[in-house]
């Protein structure tokens, strides 16, 4: 008798576990880092060493040729397209690399191509303590993505941005739209298989299946589809919402920023006495008292305003201080 293909159920279980051992692999490596090189370090390579976690989870099982851990938990093994034969080491390698390192990369790569092209538009680049997680010192690949960034016009990097962000959503929606499809036909629950034609079979005869779990699993796609489409509608929704916020806020910007800047200019104008490093506030002296064109100010220090108010006498503002004071 032929072996059979394994059943949704299955699948699902086997993913659960393989989920479960990745996890304590990676809590297990993340705590060694942690304890080695502190805190600091453990963030920045978070994701590095959840990379690296991955890799060798399954580099040991399904790249050696081996089941993984949740697939001999439910007694199945990978099959090529043929449903005859192991997956060759090629397919088990573009398997692996699909479903461990494409993921991160695109997810690297659109990060840091989101915050410099948010950077650029602000009109300041972002400190170190800023940057991305994961971002140590700047990268040939960092630099040539800032490069092109600022060659950009700002329409042009406003609908990159915009490209960006809808492609990381995007992503998201693919995988949960692939999960919902999985639900109502049972083929393949990761996109990496789907791309490579990985399905599984039994190694030991089923146990017979129960219609009711498959209705359910159908009925559980469903449902999904139409949680992601109500997702999307929001998603969609709030992106105009923040599209249309930003339009309306980038005039009041630029108007506070030359506000401040025409405030900043008169401030600096302004003349502050020597001593005391005050503004200078002017006051006329009365009629009779004094010949001199200088003005008195509060501080008590002279000058002449029809010069500008900037020559002061430090022995002449002592001296007209004392007459004042004994006359």
């Amino acid at each position: 008798m032929a072996p059979a293909a394994a059943s949704p159920p299955e699948v699902v279980r086997a993913a659960q576990k393989d989920d479960y051992y990745r996890g304590g692999l990676r809590s297990a490596a993340g705590g060694a880092l942690h304890s080695l090189a502190g805190a600091k370090k453990w963030l920045e390579w978070r994701r590095e060493i959840e990379l690296v976690s991955d890799v060798a989870y399954f580099g040991l099982t399904t790249l050696a040729g081996y089941q993984t851990l949740g697939e001999e938990y439910v007694s199945i093994v990978q099959v090529d397209p043929t449903q005859g034969r192991v997956p060759s080491r090629l397919r088990r390698g573009v398997l692996v690399a699909l479903h461990t390192v494409l993921p991160y990369l695109l997810d690297k790569a659109l990060l840091h191509l989101e915050h410099e092209l948010q950077a650029d538009g602000d009109g300041a680049w972002p400190s170190r303590g800023s940057q991305a997680p994961g971002a140590r010192g700047q990268s040939g690949a960092r630099r040539w993505v800032r490069r092109c960034a600022a060659a950009l016009t700002e329409q042009q990097q406003g609908a990159l941005l915009r490209a960006v962000l809808a492609l990381r959503q995007g992503l998201g929606c693919l995988q949960r739209l692939h999960v919902a499809w999985f639900d109502i036909h049972g083929a393949f629950y990761h996109l990496a298989k789907r791309f490579t034609g990985i399905t599984y079979l039994h190694v030991r005869y089923p146990l017979a299946e129960d219609p009711r779990a498959r209705a359910s699993y159908r009925l559980l796609g469903l449902v999904s589809l139409l949680h992601l489409a109500l997702a999307a509608g929001l998603q969609l929704y709030g992106f105009r919402q923040r599209q249309r916020a930003q339009r309306e806020w980038r005039p009041q910007r630029g108007l506070s920023h030359h506000r401040s800047y025409a405030e900043e200019r008169t401030v600096s104008r302004t003349s502050l006495c020597t001593l005391c490093l005050e503004e200078r506030r002017w006051s006329v002296p009365s009629a009779g008292r004094s010949s001199s064109p200088r003005s008195w100010s509060t501080c008590g220090t002279t000058a002449d305003p029809t010069e500008g108010g900037t020559q002061e006498s430090f022995l002449m503002s002592g001296g007209s201080l004392f007459s004042r004071l004994t006359s």
